[in-house]
């Protein structure tokens, strides 16, 4: 499968056919042959709605599934390691070493009982073996560059006498702590008002610059995936259906989910009027239908939607959709060019 990402050989992150099932009576297909390439710096953004399996598929790559419920399938390997077949001590050095997270919540994945200078010293004493003394000096380091107010109070504060937003940005300055090639962001902004989830976005996209770190933000939010991505992977049903530049996918949708997503925003909305919302509602991924898993919400869908594989159509780049239509369409536009 065409992965729709640079193929070089210095791709920090390499995941080919990479299938994520749950166990249950149908299982659940959380995630389906999914491959993507990601190079050092680069910041993919995955977009859609809740259910597709973005989650899922930032936990896969942190191993954070639990093993007795999932059954992994394919290739993750990330700074030359096979992610899958860590264990022990290398799957420990792993996580918060190599890769770290930024969760959705960070009330409920920061420690209530630690403070927050604790748990920021104790991930560097882990991976870095540094002394307490040094450890607490790399805490107050990282609260100043996340721009928290009087830093050195707050290695004092609980969680729980921290606002949401300072929470948010104690958490990112836990996951930069051992500074990660890799960041994970898993909607870090959603529970915060728009003021401050500017603020972290904006935080998070230039210390990306500073540290030089590849990043998956995981977002069911356009505006956001336009503001701190370079490239965008559109997911439906656990499967990625285009993947582009920014630039390509904003402008030039090719997926008619992309452009159902697309056309469901406020942005050039005119006032009173109703958004083209996708109609339906995804389908159960313990029964997910034959051929295109979009087909049975999409105006334009045929009999040919309805056969299994949907064929691929790429630019021969770093571009690609697979839908029937993008196809045609592609065709179609090359034709009208050779015109010209």
């Amino acid at each position: 499968m065409t992965s729709g990402f640079s193929q070089s050989d210095m791709s920090l992150i390499r995941v080919r056919d990479l299938s994520v099932r749950f166990a249950g009576t149908p299982p659940v297909h959380a995630v389906n042959s999914v491959s993507f390439d990601l190079a050092p710096g680069e910041v993919l953004g995955i977009l859609g709605e809740s259910g597709s399996g973005k989650s899922v598929t930032l936990k896969t790559l942190l191993r954070l599934l639990p093993e007795r419920k999932a059954t992994i399938t394919g290739t993750v390997e990330i700074d030359g390691q096979d992610v899958l077949s860590l264990t022990g001590r290398g799957l420990a050095d792993h996580r918060g070493g190599i890769v770290s997270m930024i969760f959705q919540d960070p009330s409920l994945a920061l420690d209530p009982v630690y403070t927050i200078g604790q748990q920021i010293a104790e991930s560097v004493i882990r991976h870095e073996g540094a002394s307490k003394q040094d450890a607490m000096a790399r805490a107050l380091e990282m609260l100043e560059l996340v721009r928290i107010p009087s830093a050195k109070q707050r290695l004092e504060n609980y969680p729980h006498e921290m606002s949401g937003g300072m929470r948010q940005r104690a958490m990112i300055a836990l996951a930069l702590a051992c500074r990660p090639k890799l960041l994970l962001a898993d909607e870090p902004t959603t529970a915060l008002d728009a003021t401050v989830q500017i603020q972290i976005l904006l935080l998070l996209r230039e210390l990306q610059q500073e540290m030089g770190m590849g990043v998956i933000f995981v977002t069911h939010d356009i505006g956001v995936a336009v503001e701190v991505s370079d490239r965008l992977a559109v997911m439906y049903a656990g499967s990625f259906v285009e993947t582009g530049s920014v630039k390509d996918v904003i402008r030039d949708a090719r997926h008619p989910y992309s452009k159902g997503l697309l056309a469901a925003n406020l942005v050039g909305a005119v006032p009173g009027t109703r958004l083209d919302a996708v109609p339906g509602a995804p389908p159960p991924l313990n029964a997910l239908p034959e051929g295109c898993a979009f087909a049975p919400r999409c105006a334009v869908a045929e009999d040919l939607c309805l056969v299994s594989p949907v064929p691929l159509w790429s630019d021969g780049e770093n571009r690609w959709a697979r839908c029937v239509h993008a196809k045609r369409e592609a065709a179609r536009k090359d034709r009208m060019g050779a015109g010209n």
